[in-house]
């Protein structure tokens, strides 16, 4: 009986039950429990955080309203206020800006510091300079310009009283370019009072390129007013002394008193201020600038747009002066990190926040310009938007554990959970098919992909082992019985064909011989039908050597007769062939090939016997004449069983063959079959030996 692996259809696999599935989906169930839990988890951490930023922002909404209304109530927010555009002139040109105070005295350098340091209204240059370009709120102070310098400068040379020409001195050069009207060049020469104190009378000059010479019989302007002072220790350790310098000026502007009589009353500040512009240098006797205006890298002052870096995402600060709105600023949105679309949405659609979506809040400043009213709105989506943000920049740990979670799956499923349901469905498979009835086979548990070093791989391979050694042990058990029960029909299988030579020799009726070569026929025949040898001949052990086929096949040959195969004509090979081979089952094998062609020959023709040398093989043709082999039937003759003929007195068909084909086998050769033309061709072909 053939013993082989177990080839199951999906119908006759059974059907396992719930109980065979429970771990699986237990452990399943587990591992989703998890996942959602690290979900909910996050989900419930971002709920918590959306209601205590509510919660926080609420209220601290109207302590940030509180906070932008102190600062625009300083003097430099109002600074600010007044001054809300920013003014349009070309480079290098100053706009002055509108105080919050009437006017700035001058005269007196503390009070002149203080009140700049105050207003803010001073441009910062690098090296430490700074600016102030400015008029008072006041429109009866008069149409001044006050311009207050902070820079420092070596020792000044000073001008003497009534000199004209002014290049080897220190003076300050201003340049004015009022609104639709000329362009007016100052020149103030500075006259030191003493080492610490000096003054700086104004003269107008011709042409903004003049700032060495004076014009003759001319008085300084006298509402010119101009001061230099220079106080604190010295900035540098070498010689010239270099100190903390200040300049103050109050500059007449005549648009500016214009506009102060027009009538309707006064206009102030002007409504061309903003096209005004203001230019100022300090020159050395050599005319190089110790301080220019101009150079670029001045920081401003501040200015209303700088109160929305205080804004929150989502506020908007709305300031108006009566009708007319001032400012409209926003808070920025963060841009680092930007939260995603759907986390945005999830935020969104989560219980929290209990609070108002909108809030809103109200105040007012007082400036001398007159009142502005602030108000400040805020959306708690402004606060969506930054979570958001913030929730996908920390949403790589949630992730985190998830992919862990999905590895850890990943790898019990696929190292173990997978094999075990593998391993339980072909055990299932192998234990339903010996349950079957009638079923004597011992079917194979293939586990080769399942082996390995860890629990599962070393039980599948017990079981396998283990079963092998049962399909082994069940395997010998039945060949033993079988080869005793088939020993002597083998035996008399083999011995058919040297009774058939024997019938020959004692064939004549008056022969007491042939008596009794019947008898042995009939009990070969009776033994040989119960049972196939194809076991016994399985089992058989040849003696293989060295064995010259040419000398082998002449014997053949001429002996053929005496097997009952007549006319047998041999053709030798051009040079001697030795092959390895047992005579006696060669012999037996060819002399089955032999008989079969002389059953299917054509009666008188010759059975013809060729060997030929085919590189390392030796190949021995039998042909015969007659009909050919159903193409269909070339490769299945040789099956035990399997015949071309009907059975002819009871004997059997369909061994010879079987046989010669396990002998050759066995010798390492191998037999096949070809239609000729005229008939049937079999090659049997042996491995050359020396």
């Amino acid at each position: 009986m053939k013993l082989g692996r177990v080839d199951l259809t999906l119908p006759d696999v059974p059907r396992l039950g719930l109980a065979a599935f429970r771990n699986r989906i237990v452990f399943h169930l587990v591992f989703i429990a998890l996942a959602v839990a690290t979900l909910a988890l996050a989900v419930a951490l971002l709920n918590e955080e959306r209601q205590r930023n509510a919660q926080r922002y609420e209220q601290t909404f109207a302590k940030s309203l509180a906070e932008i209304v102190a600062q625009l109530r300083h003097p430099s927010g109002q600074l600010a206020l007044l001054n809300p555009e920013p003014a349009q002139l070309g480079e290098g040109w100053l706009a002055p800006l509108v105080l919050p105070f009437g006017a700035i005295d001058f005269d007196d350098a503390n009070k002149a510091r203080r009140a700049v340091e105050m207003a803010g209204c001073a441009l910062q240059y690098p090296g430490g300079a700074s600016l102030c370009a400015a008029v008072g709120s006041n429109a009866y102070a008069g149409g001044f310009v006050y311009l207050v310098a902070s820079l420092d400068a070596p020792p000044l040379v000073s001008r003497e009283r009534g000199a004209l020409e002014v290049a080897d001195v220190h003076r300050v050069h201003i340049r004015l370019q009022p609104a639709g009207g000329p362009e007016q060049d100052w020149l103030a020469p500075v006259e030191m009072l003493d080492a610490q104190r000096g003054q700086l009378p104004g003269f107008l000059v011709d042409g903004p390129g003049n700032t060495t010479s004076l014009r003759p019989r001319r008085r300084p302007e006298r509402d010119f007013r101009g001061w230099v002072w220079r106080e604190g220790p010295c900035l540098t350790a070498a010689e010239p002394c270099a100190r903390r310098t200040t300049v103050s000026i109050r500059l007449p502007v005549e648009a500016f008193r214009e506009a102060l009589f027009r009538p309707g009353g006064p206009q102030w500040p002007p409504a061309d201020l903003a096209r005004t512009g203001v230019r100022l240098s300090l020159l050395g006797p050599d005319g190089a600038p110790l301080f220019d205006s101009a150079t670029a890298g001045a920081q401003a002052p501040l200015s209303l747009s700088r109160l929305a870096a205080a804004l929150s995402p989502g506020e908007t600060l709305k300031i108006t002066r009566g009708a007319h709105v001032v400012a409209l600023l926003q808070g920025a949105e963060e841009t680092d990190a930007p939260g995603s679309p759907w986390l945005m949405t999830l935020i969104q659609h989560l219980p929290a926040p209990a609070t108002p979506r909108t809030l809103a809040a109200r105040d007012s400043v007082t400036t001398p310009g007159g009142r502005f009213d602030v108000a400040l709105t805020g959306d708690l989506q402004g606060l969506d938007r930054t979570l958001s943000a913030s929730a996908a920049r920390l949403a790589w740990p949630v992730g985190a554990m998830l992919a862990a979670l999905a590895l850890a799956w990943l790898i019990i499923e696929v190292g173990l959970i997978r094999r075990v349901a593998v391993l339980t469905k072909r055990a299932a498979a192998l234990s339903h098919q010996m349950q079957q009835a009638g079923q004597a086979e011992l079917g194979t548990l293939d586990v080769a992909d399942l082996r390995g070093r860890d629990e599962l791989g070393i039980l599948a391979g017990v079981l396998s082992d283990l079963l092998q050694q049962a399909r082994d042990s069940l395997r010998r058990e039945q060949l033993r019985a079988e080869r005793e029960h088939d020993q002597w029909h083998a035996v008399g299988h083999e011995i058919m064909s040297p009774l058939q030579s024997l019938m020959l020799l004692h064939g004549a009726d008056e022969d007491p011989s042939r008596r009794y070569v019947q008898r042995m026929q009939q009990a070969v025949k009776v033994l040989y039908g119960q049972a196939s040898p194809s076991e016994a001949l399985a089992a058989a052990t040849l003696a293989v050597g060295r064995l010259d086929l040419d000398a082998f096949l002449r014997q053949v040959a001429a002996n053929a007769a005496y097997a009952g195969i007549a006319s047998v004509a041999y053709t030798a090979a051009p040079e001697p062939a030795w092959v390895q081979a047992d005579e006696y089952p060669l012999e037996d094998a060819l002399t089955h090939v032999l008989t079969n062609a002389d059953r299917h020959r054509v009666p008188g023709t010759a059975i013809q016997l060729t060997l030929r040398l085919q590189g390392e093989l030796a190949v021995v043709e039998v042909h015969n004449q007659g009909p050919q082999i159903d193409e269909a039937q070339l490769t299945r003759i040789f099956d035990y069983g399997v015949s071309t003929a009907d059975a002819e007195d009871g004997q059997r068909r369909g061994q010879g063959l079987f046989v010669a084909k396990t002998y050759l086998a066995k010798m390492g050769g191998s037999i096949g079959a070809r239609n000729a033309a005229d008939g049937v061709v079999f090659e049997i072909a042996l491995r050359r030996g020396g």
